[in-house]
């Protein structure tokens, strides 16, 4: 069945006409020639679409529409009027009909109002639960997500909150792990206290130095005073070190005994500083590969790698993209007044099948352009980043009949191993996890797979 109709119409002939036409195209079908009756049936039963005619004795098609507009907003009303009642057409629709059809009508003409009308309800439930479901999964602060792999990172960050255990946040770029991170410093004893945020890649290493740990009184040109660093800012705190594997490895090992001491020595100064903050880094490394090829010291590893917290890709987080654009849907039409409300459902698909490789913070920017661009209430697939429009989804296809067309065990080998790379964001760790390599045997595999500079790839 394609849905439920109410047909409504005092002329018995009519509603008898339009119910069995209607059945014929797989509706289901109920009808009452009093608009009282209709309104009583609509109140116990619940219907897809009210079909009903403007001039009835005892209400008018008028005050129905107005009627169920304020009860049942989410039910589309579609008037009939007879050739040449333009004007309470439009009335009809200005009380809150969704469409009306001119008598007389095709049937196919009927059959594809309702079914546009039938594509409207549809799409303002989705807007609902996705509404729903957004204020449900917004229990962690600004972090969306109701995937199984959010869930995962949302136990570990329940279980690890209360306590002062270093923590070390992994993620591709733009997954949001500066938000995960506030997120355990929200849910700590010290939220009372201050988050002090570093981006560790974003200065040079001896301005880095200054930064974290303070500098006295003429310690450098400029230092005309002496400055706390943020270690001791973030005192009663928590201190995040966000992209701590782009560290040079000289601070590393400043860093190492800061974390060990539990003190700080200001830049040109000769006395140690006691700081009291928890420490929380993030990466979007493999530090394990890193640790490998000696650019980043093994010992500072596994003084911040305590508890780690995974912060899944997008494109793993199944119907999260959803969610997250809907957040963000709404975000941006309040901010810029803007009528926009949804998202058709083509729409809908084309952000489901991309594989978002900037992840939330790609989708959020697009959804920003969609908003700003978008003629209608619902975000279109032409509102969306040609990028994404146009995106086909590539597959590795080793399954044929062809005896020709059949692949050697290296090939398979091959093209499995870089989709499984590819899949993780070129983590080699992860990678092997998956492929149940270590990750010598993966780069092995990977040298004879033609991937000489593999090993670069272990980044975002």
């Amino acid at each position: 069945m394609q849905g439920r109709i109410l047909i409504i119409d005092d002329d018995r002939s009519m509603c008898e006409i339009l119910d069995s036409a209607l059945r014929r195209r797989d509706f289901e079908v109920a009808w009452r020639t009093s608009p009282d009756e209709g309104l009583r049936l609509l109140g116990d039963q619940d219907f897809d679409v009210v079909v009903t005619d403007l001039n009835m004795q005892g209400m008018s098609g008028v005050d129905l529409c107005r009627q169920i507009a304020e009860n049942r907003e989410d039910i589309p009303v579609v008037v009939m009027t007879a050739f040449g009642s333009m004007e309470t057409a439009v009335a009809a629709i200005r009380a809150g009909a969704y469409d009306f059809v001119t008598k007389p009508f095709e049937m196919d003409d009927i059959a594809l109002t309702l079914e546009r009308a039938l594509r409207h309800r549809a799409l303002r439930e989705e807007v609902k639960r996705l509404r729903r479901a957004v204020d449900d999964s917004s229990k962690f602060d600004d972090i969306i997500g109701q995937s199984s792999a959010m869930e995962k990172a949302y136990d570990l960050l329940d279980r690890v909150a209360d306590s002062d255990t270093t923590v070390l946040i992994t993620g591709e770029s733009g997954t949001g792990k500066e938000l995960v991170a506030r997120a355990l410093h929200k849910r700590s004893p010290r939220n009372r206290g201050p988050f002090v945020a570093i981006n560790c890649a974003a200065m040079p290493e001896t301005l880095l130095e200054s930064e974290l740990f303070g500098h006295t009184r003429g310690a450098f040109t400029d230092a005309r005073q002496a400055r706390p660093g943020l270690f001791v800012k973030a005192q009663g705190g928590t201190l995040f070190l966000d992209e701590i594997g782009e560290m040079p490895m000289g601070m590393q090992a400043k860093l190492l005994r800061a974390l060990q001491e539990r003190t700080v020595r200001p830049v040109g100064g000769d006395v140690e500083v006691p700081f009291d903050a928890r420490i929380v880094a993030a990466t979007n490394r493999d530090l394990e590969t890193e640790v490998e090829e000696k650019r980043f010291r093994e010992d500072l590893f596994y003084r911040i790698n305590v508890v780690r917290i995974n912060v899944p890709p997008l494109r793993s987080r199944g119907s999260d993209v959803l969610l997250l654009a809907q957040h963000f849907i709404e975000r941006y039409s309040a901010a810029g007044r803007s009528k926009v409300k949804g998202m058709s459902s083509g729409a809908a698909d084309k952000l489901l099948s991309y594989p978002w490789p900037g992840n939330v913070r790609e989708l959020q920017n697009c959804v920003e352009r969609a908003v700003a661009l978008a003629r209608y209430d619902q975000i279109g697939v032409d509102d969306l980043p040609e990028k994404i429009r146009d995106f086909k989804s590539s597959r590795v296809i080793v399954e044929t009949e062809d005896p020709s067309e059949l692949l050697p065990m290296d090939e398979v080998e091959r093209r499995y191993i870089l989709r499984v790379l590819e899949a993780v964001g070129g983590n080699k760790t992860m990678a092997a996890q998956v492929l149940g390599f270590d990750r010598r045997t993966l780069y092995r595999k990977l040298e004879r797979c033609g991937v000489a500079e593999g090993k670069k790839e272990a980044r975002e």
